[in-house]
């Protein structure tokens, strides 16, 4: 085994040409002996085939894998079953690893062609199982869900509406420290016909119950979450002997399907994860089978699923909710573009809803990146003029493009390459003439400042300067440092975390 592994690693490391033109014709001209010890070649040529080569190439590549099924060798054909799902499954494929399971008499290899056919079954795998007399060594669940994805992959209905929606409850999702903010938004959201009321803050999500028949789009006007998620339901003390059967018929509820029904179309596949990273690849198998004999209609599923499934555990409770994967975030329709640093999209409509824009606002965000934090705050309403700076010009690239997109009639841009310290000379920005500045500035992690603190102080009294009186500053401070200049007096102050490490997010208003 470590001979294998070791020219496995060796192996991988070299081109898809390398592999295909000079080591597979050496492995194919070598002896019936030798071709067991240069397996190692055949998950090599898998691995990086997945991802480079010719399509030309695959097909042959392919066509290789399976006549190694052929192969004398039990060795060589287990590597080839192991394989050939990298490489995307087929009929013919299918047929021959069912041929050598049902064949086969050692049990290894029919393991190895069972995990294979998990992963490619079709139609033909499925008529087996329904004749077969005795266990095989694969999982129907998987087999069933491969099938789905085959013949009748999933998507979400945005705009299908929800009737019985009067005993749901909903969890926003948000970084920590923003539950308030979020909270605000459903209030005032429900105050102006909303369809969802705030039942309470726990934890680092905001938990709403809807008030009427609902859409997932309704769901999405809300911008300051992060993932929403339905509750299932919990159980108690999940270390008991019975807990998975508890935490299964959840899974596999009347509700779970029935939400499943009025926002799918296509299968009902969900992905199932734990939130203990402790929880074994076992007992995730185990939850997700006996959910699957209580209800076989819905399937778990890793691949594509339009749904997703977490348990919460804790020493005392578990919770479990459903996820619908929301892909592309409809909230998002205008960012065409984006950059490595760019803002986390809730954190973005915070800072929007903080600044709070009234009519004939002109904003400016000195850091403005690919412009969430300007857009964001457009869509708000009573912005005039935006005004954005940003060092890369492909950040500025980006941002003029996501502005348009956003289509915010009547709204002037004007965005910079340039140091926000030189606005004056670059632009035509003057003190006293922004009524609003927003932005979350380089934090020194994810894009280096030599002087961070320098930088702020600077960005300090360049906002005192632009702001007219009655202005606010509304930006994401990394460092305990307060503006020197007593004109700015800080209103608003919130720790928030930033992916595992805390700033703050805060609000001045010019005097």
């Amino acid at each position: 085994m470590k001979a294998d592994n070791d020219l496995y690693r060796q192996m991988r490391t070299l081109s898809a040409e390398h592999l295909w033109t000079i080591e597979v014709p050496k492995f194919n001209q070598a002896s019936a002996t030798d071709r067991p010890r240069l397996a190692g070649l055949i998950r090599a040529v898998g691995v990086v085939f997945a991802s480079s080569g010719t399509a030309s190439q695959k097909v042959a590549v392919k066509a290789w894998m399976k006549s190694l099924l052929q192969d004398p060798s039990e060795k060589v054909r287990r590597y080839a079953m192991a394989a050939i799902p990298k490489l995307g499954g087929d009929v013919e494929a299918e047929k021959e690893i069912l041929s050598i399971l049902k064949t086969s008499s050692v049990d290894r290899e029919k393991r190895k062609a069972g995990a294979a056919l998990e992963k490619i079954a079709g139609q033909e795998t499925l008529q087996t199982l329904a004749q077969s007399q005795t266990p095989l060594p694969f999982s129907e669940q998987k087999i069933r869900a491969n099938v789905a994805r085959q013949t009748n992959p999933s998507s979400l209905r945005m705009d299908e509406i929800l009737e019985r929606y009067d005993t749901l409850r909903i969890s926003l999702r948000c970084r920590k420290g923003l539950e308030a903010l979020l909270a605000e938004e459903v209030k005032k959201s429900a105050k102006h016909g909303g369809k969802f009321r705030l039942l309470e803050i726990r934890g680092c999500h905001v938990v709403v119950a809807a008030t009427a028949p609902f859409t997932l789009r309704d769901l999405y006007q809300l911008r300051c979450f992060d993932t929403c998620a339905f509750s299932l339901g919990r159980i108690d003390n999940p270390q008991a002997a019975d807990a998975i059967q508890r935490l299964a018929k959840l899974i596999a509820s009347p509700l779970t399907e029935r939400l499943m029904s009025s926002f799918t179309v296509g299968s009902f596949r969900y992905r199932l994860s734990f939130s203990d990273a402790q929880t074994s690849d076992v007992l995730l198998q185990k939850c997700a089978q006996a959910a699957f004999e209580i209800n076989p209609r819905i399937l778990n599923d890793a691949r594509e699923s339009a749904w997703s499934i977490e348990v919460y555990v804790t020493p005392t409770a578990a919770l479990v909710e459903l996820s619908p994967k929301v892909l592309p975030d409809p909230r998002l329709a205008y960012r065409m573009g984006t950059i490595s640093a760019a803002s986390h999209p809730p954190l973005a409509a915070c800072i929007a809803r903080l600044a709070d824009p009234q009519a004939n606002e002109v904003v400016w965000d000195p850091f403005c990146g690919s412009g969430m934090e300007l857009i964001e705050t457009c869509l708000r309403g009573g912005v005039v003029k935006v005004i954005g700076f940003d060092l890369s010009e492909e950040a500025i690239q980006h941002a003029q493009n996501n502005f348009q997109a956003a289509n915010l009639a009547g709204v002037k841009s004007h965005f910079i390459v340039g140091d926000f310290r030189n606005y004056i000379a670059e632009t035509d920005l003057q003190p006293g003439t922004v009524s609003l500045v927003v932005s979350n500035p380089p934090l020194g992690r994810r894009v280096r400042v030599p002087n961070l603190q320098g930088m702020f102080t600077d960005f300090f009294q360049a906002a005192s300067r632009v702001l007219k009186p009655g202005g606010k500053l509304v930006f994401v401070n990394p460092l305990k440092l307060e503006p020197a200049d007593s004109s700015l007096r800080r209103t608003y102050r919130q720790v928030v975390d930033l992916g595992g490490y805390d700033c703050r997010l805060e609000v001045y208003v010019k005097l």
